[in-house]
Order: structure tokens, then sequence, then C-alpha cells
């Protein structure tokens, strides 16, 4: 999912003649130089995090423009953007073709940046599977606009993010989803055993523009600034060859789209806190947790009328007042140990949804080689195991490992197709006779034979651990 520390970043104070002085374009010749590995919050495309609220007011907030622009904040945009790598836009521009294009338009797109000429391209509209059902739209910018977005993110979330609420997690320098999830449990441990679950309807495509940008405009003292991100949230989407217009919503999929999302919500976190409740959001996921299920009800209430001043609407569907351990949060939720002591899982419904990534991996029609498979399983359940590492639940972790493991074996049976084939290969793998005719009498019920004990023998947990099949029960 990861995060490292907040890290501080010195920056040049731009004085007045230095922000009104441009650039030569000897000085922003492109490709712009990588120079060492970047800081932990730059890897993950967030900006650094300053230990001190810089104030919106004064002569060097009136020219952030200059700021976004400057060379050492574009080299580190488009090592951003270049680690990322993604699909094109509607353009068709690659990531690899982005360093060439800047060397010979970047003098004239600066200089429209700069006098606020500048117009963004639409977005290519892409839609994923929901696990749950139905679909997510994401909107894809050009390689351009990500590189420009990335340069305005690495201004301003410096200026804006130490202004957010400690109780806000959501894409943001030095803090991740494990810190929600680890802060949720101390709060239910507490004794906060409800929680006000709130799920927003179609949040990314509801955003209200005017106020976002009245919340942006008490912020950011640069009305480029400001004009550059209307013209993003305005700017079209392309489906099926047609451009349509876009009147709300901030789509997912640039990098601006997260600190955007951060500064509307931003008003909620900090009346729930002058409240004094106890709450975790990240994005537009947000938990309150209270002693009570009358408490979470008012709370409930109290939450939708907020969200309706920021003509948002709560989902009444997804949302709920329930017991938190009946809750899940961020792919986890909680369970009660001996002792009543408040542990973590993995919620039911993840568990459900590895098992079908897991079936769809090792599916026995696929016409891969088992080296392909164990590739792909490797590649998944090394970032799935990473994330859920906090989970204390080892015996479903080893049902999983089990589950998986005769899966492989029935890949394995399938495979070999005939008796003959199945007795030779087993009696390689130093079965006797006996036990690898016994076997291979039965090479056509794969499932059933997976977990025969001339298998279980041939190819036992350490044979999957020499192929490289992580194990979800090793820490």
């Amino acid at each position: 999912m990861r995060e490292g520390p907040n890290r501080e970043e010195s920056e040049t104070t731009v004085h007045h003649e230095e922000a009104a002085h441009q650039m030569s374009n000897a000085q922003l010749e492109l490709p712009l130089e990588e120079r060492g590995e970047a800081p932990n919050a730059e890897r993950r495309g967030e900006a650094h995090s300053t230990t001190h609220r810089i104030e919106r007011s004064g002569d060097d907030e009136a020219f952030l423009m200059e700021r976004i622009v400057e060379r050492g904040n574009l080299a580190r945009a488009l090592t951003r953007v270049r680690r990322n790598q993604g699909s094109p836009g509607v353009d068709g521009l690659t990531v690899a073709e982005l360093p060439a294009y800047l060397r010979e338009h970047w003098p004239v797109i600066r200089e429209q940046v700069l006098t606020g000429r500048y117009r963004p391209s639409a977005v290519r509209r892409h839609a994923i599977p929901k696990p749950g059902g139905g679909v997510r739209q994401l909107g894809i910018p050009t390689v351009l606009d990500r590189f420009i977005q990335q340069a305005v993110l690495q201004v301003l979330q410096p200026r804006i993010d130490p202004s957010f609420s400690e109780s806000s997690y959501g894409f943001r320098p030095g803090r991740r989803a494990h810190d929600a999830v680890c802060q949720a449990q101390r709060y239910v441990q507490q004794g906060q055993r409800w929680v006000v679950d709130v799920d927003l309807e179609q949040f990314f495509d509801r955003v209200n523009h005017d106020v976002l940008m009245g919340k942006l405009a008490k912020r950011i003292a640069d009305a480029r600034v400001l004009a550059l991100i209307r013209r993003y949230l305005e700017a079209g989407v392309m489906g099926h060859g047609v451009v349509q217009e876009r009147h709300e919503g901030t789509p997912q999929g640039g990098p601006l789209s997260p600190l955007l999302a951060n500064v509307l919500l931003d008003e909620v976190d900090k009346e729930l806190e002058r409240r004094g409740h106890r709450f975790v959001r990240y994005a537009d996921d947000c938990n309150v947790y209270v002693r009570s299920k009358r408490a979470g009800e008012r709370v409930m209430q109290g939450l939708v009328v907020l969200y309706e001043k920021l003509r948002l609407r709560v989902n009444s569907a997804k949302s709920a007042v329930a017991p938190a351990r009946g809750r899940a949060l961020l792919g986890y939720s909680f369970w009660v140990a001996p002792g009543r002591v408040v542990k973590r899982r993995v919620s039911p419904k993840a568990l459900s949804a590895l098992k079908v990534h897991l079936r769809q991996l090792t599916r026995r029609n696929g016409g891969r080689s088992l080296a392909q498979v164990v590739g792909a399983l490797r590649s998944y359940l090394v970032g799935w195991k990473a994330y859920f590492r906090l989970a204390d639940t080892p015996g479903i972790f080893e049902d999983v490992d089990q589950w998986l493991h005769r899966r492989l074996r029935a890949l394995i049976v399938k495979q070999w197709k005939r008796g003959r084939t199945a007795y030779r290969a087993l009696r390689q793998r130093g079965l006797s006779a006996r036990s690898a005719r016994a076997a291979a009498a039965h090479v056509h019920c794969w499932w059933r034979l997976a977990t025969h004990g001339a298998l279980t023998t041939a190819f036992p947990v350490q044979y999957f651990d020499h192929l490289g099949v992580p194990r979800l029960c090793v820490r």
C-alpha cells in the first residue's frame, strides 16, 4: 500500500524580481536530470511535508506559479511521472515519449502556464471493476497534464497538508492506511465499540467545483494557480471518442485529486474534532467511534447535514451505525481475543476477494506452465501479504496456504493428463511404485487427488517454498 516519515525540505525564497524573471530555455533544457534517489514522500507521489504551516498571505504566496515551474521542482515531477508509468491519455503520448516532447515544447507550455493561457486536455475515461460489483470510473489525464499536476502538487501539499486534521490519513506524507487501522483499533480497545461508518455516494463524481474552489481560495493566494486548478476540474471527459463537458467531480487518476479531496473534506474533520469525536478518515471513507448505538445515530444525523453543506450525499444503503467488530476499515476488521483484547484481522470481504483472485491465477484451463502461475502468484501475494501483515490471524493464513497448495497440486495433476505420465512423475519425485500406481489411477480426479497422500508427499510445502510461492502464515 509503504510510506516513510515526514521530511523537511528547505526551499529557496522567491523574491519579487526573481518571480518576475523567467528561466532561459538553456536553464530548462529537458529531459530534467534525476539527481539521486527521491525522498520517501516523493516516491509515493506526495510532496514533502513541513513542520510548520506556511501562511496563505504574503508576497511569496502570490508567486506560487513561479515555484511550480522552477527547474528543481520540475525535475522531481518528471522523475515521479516516469516512475509511476501509467497509460497514455487522449493524445496517445506515452511516458517514454514525454522527455523528448518537453525538450521541444516546454518553453511555450511554460509561458502558457505562467500567463494563465494553458488549457488542459480532456481526460480519458477508464472503468475498472469493483470487488463488490459495479465499476469505478477513472479519468486518466494526458502524460503532460500528469507532469504539470505533479509539479503543482509538490508546491501546494507542503503548504496545505500541515493544516489538515490529525485524524485524516489518506494520501498524506508520512501517513498510511496502517496508521488509520491501528488508531481505530485503539478507539475500539478504549471502549468505543460502536462505529458510524459513512460511505459517500460517488464522491469523486459529486465534488462541487464552486464549493471546492471557495475552500482553495482561502488557502492559495496566487490567482493563476486557482485558475489552473479550475481548468483541470472542468476539463472534459472522453469516452467512446466523444468529449463530454464536466460540471462537477474531480476525476480519480490525476495526482492532484487526493489533495483536492482532503481540502474539501477537511471542514467535516474540523467539526468532528470541535465536537470531541474519535474518528479516522482515509480519503472519502470516514469512521466515527462512539460508545453506544444512540450516540452513533446522533452523529450520523449530524454528518448527513455537514456533508449536505458540501453538496455531497451519504449513501444510506452502505452507511451504518453498527458494532465496530462487524464493519471493515480499509480491508481490516476487528475481533476480541481472550482477555478482551481487540485484535486485527483481514475482513471477510477482503479474504473472499483474495480467494477469487487466487482462483483466477490458478485456474486449470489457462494453458500456462507451473512456473508462469507461480510467477503471477508471487507478484500478487507479496504485495497482499505486505499490506495485511498487521492481521493477528495466523490460523486463517495457514488455511489459505493449504488451500492454495491444494490448487497448485490439482494444476500439476491436470497437466499430467495421463496416468502413465503421472506414474513416471511421481516415481521421479521418490514415491514407491505402489503409491505412484495408486495415485495415477485417479489422474482425472484433479481436486480429490490433490489431497492424496502420494501428492502431499511428492509435493510438500517445502516444494512450493522452493518454487517461490509466498506463504501467508510466515511473517
